[in-house]
């Protein structure tokens, strides 16, 4: 590095140079009584006094025991700071900055690691008399406290704070080096049940546990946060520039989904969750922290959407896709505010009559400026960001009132979604939309499908069984497409079962839907429940379900969805003609 040579043993030149500099530094003011350097010796703050070169002319005593060298004069600056634990190669870059400084005759300030862990910032100052003087400033406490403020407590990793640091640091590091690095943002699944169940100390104990798995899955120089609740962040920083990317961290997420869902045992508890992963690179998704965090949170959750368990690299169309996810979800809002949603009425027939028994009412959105909006696309939006509480309450009291005014005393079917069992309001609300209306309990039916009982069940079941004591019917809907529906039977007794469509559309060409279809029909009769068949399109569907003894049908054979006047004109009685009155 072209460092000037120690100069120890050379005290005789030393003392006239001093002498010389002690001179020029005191000033024609100063009282000849003041022994200047006595009162440099004395200072509070360790301070060294060097010549053109760097080399040392004077050091306070405290400066000597800052860098644990009890004669430093003579001593250049690598040989100084040598004794003081500075010799490790990442201290080389700070060193050459102090003699680059000195050799331009600048001023500069440098941190540097002491032994024992001590932190220190140095000061270099070119005087007016020629030379430099060189100042310490111990900042251990204020380090050891600022990194206390960037680590999350539970865990010990780092928090949001802190691996905003690392990721600004590390990216000025890539710019330099042209090293590639990679953010991986992560999200458990499951762990809400874990919390709800089992309470939050167990699901501290948890996080714990999938923090060390995080450590031990990742080296030592990538950093592993936790930025609240049950999400994760790591900042993959590879080793050698040019690492080829993106195998690297594709190896890394495949790990992480391996390792993270792997059985814990928590006192005394077997608890399985799973991780979902997104990856963003530099440069390629980002060359700055907030893009690179923005594009690795887009991965995370199209990894989510895709079915958890997973990992998903950033791709551009992302962006479009979350753009137009925000828009649609500011629509989504206005139209609650503004009661922009509509009903269609789908008529549901009973088999042995053939007379309409009653309706489903169907959400609907002609947004004002897209059109028509699918269900499939707005409805499970307004679940994940909660307004399908607004949204299914005001369907459920339009629906009402719209069957309170018919004619004929038909049921009314409206789905609920899980979501609308959280927080213990839905009985409440049934109760006050009955009362406001004045439809008789026993019209309404209310649509549950297994996706609501598979979050506290037994919690469901309350709610369930306090809305059949107002004396509301429920409906389990699309049967047999989950995994438990047979037990779910067990537990509560439903006024009817809808057997899902993608068995009616089968049976034509598949003995095995037919024997299903056949089984649920047989089954609902023996528990006393009636079975509706949906989606039946063709009058051969009709034919075959008639034939294993469903009760009632639903589909766009028998009757389309339709707009409330046309379901309230379908059971009005018709009116009698003048021939009828003569």
């Amino acid at each position: 590095m072209g460092r000037p040579p120690t100069m120890g043993g050379c005290h005789g030149t030393l003392s006239g140079r001093m002498s010389a500099f002690m001179s020029a530094l005191a000033a024609p003011s100063l009282p000849a009584s003041l022994p200047f350097e006595a009162a440099l010796a004395e200072m509070a703050a360790p301070l060294l006094l060097l010549d053109a070169g760097g080399i040392v002319l004077f050091a306070n005593a405290r400066a000597a025991a800052l860098i644990s060298c009890a004669d430093p004069v003579g001593l250049s600056l690598p040989a100084l700071l040598a004794p003081a634990g500075v010799t490790e190669p990442e201290a080389e870059p700070v060193l050459d900055a102090l003699l680059d400084a000195v050799r331009a005759a600048r001023s500069i300030r440098a941190p540097l690691r002491l032994s024992g862990d001590r932190r220190v910032e140095a000061a270099l100052a070119p005087l007016s008399v020629g030379g430099f003087a060189l100042t310490f400033e111990d900042v251990t406490e204020h380090l050891q406290g600022a990194a206390l403020a960037r680590q999350e407590p539970l865990t010990g990793l780092c928090n949001r704070v802190g691996l905003r640091d690392r990721l600004d640091a590390a990216l000025a590091g890539a710019d330099r080096t042209g090293a590639p690095l990679a953010v991986l943002m992560l999200d458990l699944d499951r762990f809400k049940a874990v919390n709800d169940t089992l309470g939050h100390p167990v699901g501290d104990a948890l996080l714990r546990k999938v923090a060390e798995r995080l450590r031990k899955a990742t080296r030592s120089g990538d950093v592993v946060a936790r930025l609240g609740g049950d999400e994760f962040a790591i900042l993959q920083v590879s080793a050698l520039p040019g690492a080829e990317q993106p195998q690297a961290s594709e190896a890394l997420a495949r790990r992480l989904v391996d390792l993270v869902g792997r059985t814990y045992v928590v006192d005394g508890h077997m608890l399985n969750v799973g991780v979902s992963v997104g990856v963003a690179l530099a440069p390629a998704d980002g060359s700055d922290a907030d893009a690179l965090l923005k594009h690795a949170d887009l991965a995370l959750y199209r990894a989510k959407a895709e079915g958890r368990g997973t990992y998903r690299f950033f791709e551009p169309a992302m962006n479009a896709q979350m753009q137009a996810r925000r828009s649609l979800e500011i629509d989504l809002r206005r139209a609650l505010a503004l009661k922009q949603f509509d009903l269609a009425f789908q008529p549901q027939i009973q088999l042995e009559t053939g007379q309409v028994t009653g309706f489903e009412a169907l959400l609907r959105w002609n947004h004002p400026e897209r059109g028509p909006i699918s269900p499939a696309q707005f409805i499970p939006l307004a679940e994940e960001i909660g307004l399908i509480v607004g949204i299914g309450e005001w369907a459920l009291r339009a629906a009402c009132r719209e069957a309170a005014s018919w004619a004929q005393p038909a049921s009314i079917a409206v789905n609920l979604s899980p979501v609308q069992f959280r927080g213990g309001k839905l009985v409440e609300t049934v109760m006050n939309v009955l009362a406001q209306t004045g439809l008789d309990p026993a019209r309404l039916e209310l649509e549950i499908t297994e996706g609501a009982l598979l979050e506290n069940t037994d919690s469901v079941l309350d709610v369930l069984n306090g809305l059949r004591a107002l004396g509301v019917k429920i409906s389990m809907d699309d049967f047999g497409t989950g995994y438990s529906s047979l037990s779910y039977l067990q537990k509560f007794p439903f006024d009817k079962i809808k057997i899902d469509q993608s068995f009616v559309r089968g049976m034509e060409g598949n003995a095995e839907c037919g024997a299903i279809v056949r089984a649920i029909a047989r089954l609902g009769a023996s528990l006393g429940m009636r079975t509706t068949a949906e989606g039946v399109e063709t009058a051969s569907q009709l034919d075959a379900i008639r034939a294993e003894g469903c009760t009632e049908v639903q589909g766009y054979l028998t009757g389309r969805p339709m707009p409330a006047a046309q379901a309230a004109a379908l059971l009005s009685p018709p009116a009698a003609s003048p021939n009828d009155a003569a």
